[in-house]
């Protein structure tokens, strides 16, 4: 934060879309001092997103962000072309309907500021078709978190096809100022990297459990005693270099790479699908967590503020 209460030129931030990820940018912003404005026509929006902030305000200061008075400078108007008046910065955050951005964002455009930077946390749509509705689709770039946005430090900036250099550079430079860890992708598709990452593990992962090999407690376990932390530290690729020994990769792959590949084949022949049947197994298995949804958020919150510190990846690291 710079010393005129702005992070790369943004003092006040409309949040657009008040759910679970909006509310948790909106916390984020208000810790790192912005001003925000929340948006959302939805009723009950108010109470949401305070509950949200609190639930995220402890996470917040383990992270040693002041949440003194964290509320002060949040305001609410659910007319979004009122909204975006005076802001420096839109994170978007509605519903996944191309129909309805489309909407939004020409309210955004018409009614926001000339140099406003256009970001939307969007989870899958491109930039590239949001964007048709702008008068000038220069603007508008892919902010996705990973959730939650106040905790997890990725960001996945993602231009469209006409998006600017600058609109880029912006936005990097702003969430780098909050502390994430943004990172450009060279090239649009559908669900971008950590979420087409998770989508193909977990999908293995519901193949595992409803082929009664292991429970979704024990297939939880082996992947945070394995994977979860290997990759914490490494990532795959790096991982499987330095398992290769001193050929790295390039043995790894002659040495291991048919067996990997027999794998991949069988995979693509085994149907995984969210069937009734596999709905009410995993549903059925979910109580076995041994908590609620609340108190397992907080313990993973608590867990995941642990490992950034060991990491070096605390927001002021």
């Amino acid at each position: 934060m710079s010393e005129n209460g702005s992070i790369a030129g943004i003092r006040i931030v409309a949040v657009v879309g008040a759910g679970v990820i909006g509310a948790s940018w909106a916390a984020l912003f208000l810790a790192r001092g912005l001003s925000v404005t929340v948006s959302d026509p939805q009723p009950g929006v108010q109470e949401g997103v305070y509950a949200h902030i609190a639930e995220a305000a402890p996470a917040l200061a383990a992270l040693g962000l002041d949440t003194t008075d964290l509320t002060a400078r949040l305001t609410f108007e659910p007319d979004l072309a009122t909204a975006v008046r005076e802001a420096d910065l839109v994170q978007e955050n509605g519903p996944e309907r191309l129909n309805i951005k489309h909407e939004m964002w020409r309210t955004i455009e018409a009614n926001a500021p000339a140099d406003a930077l256009f970001t939307t946390s969007t989870s899958g749509i491109p930039a590239t078709e949001i964007a048709t509705a702008l008068k000038a689709p220069e603007r508008l770039v892919v902010g996705h978190p990973f959730n939650p946005p106040h905790l997890v430090p990725l960001v996945e900036v993602v231009p469209g096809e006409r998006t600017s250099a600058e609109t880029v550079e912006r936005a990097v430079s702003f969430y780098r100022g909050l502390g994430k860890r943004p990172q450009v992708l060279r090239k649009e598709m559908p669900g971008f990297v950590a979420n087409r990452l998770q989508s193909a593990l977990f999908r293995e992962c519901v193949h595992l459990v409803t082929e009664g090999v292991v429970t979704m407690q024990e297939l939880d376990d082996i992947v945070t005693s394995s994977i979860g932390q290997r990759w914490a530290v490494a990532g795959p690729f790096r991982s499987f270099h330095v398992g290769g020994g001193e050929g790295g990769l390039a043995h790894f792959m002659s040495h291991l790479g048919v067996g990997m590949e027999s794998r991949w084949a069988a995979m693509e022949r085994e149907k995984v699908a969210f069937d009734e049947p596999t709905k009410r197994l995993l549903t059925e298995q979910a109580k076995d967590f041994g908590g609620t949804v609340d108190e397992l958020a907080a313990e993973r919150d608590r867990k995941q503020i642990t490992l950034m510190r060991a990491l070096a990846e605390t927001f002021d690291a």
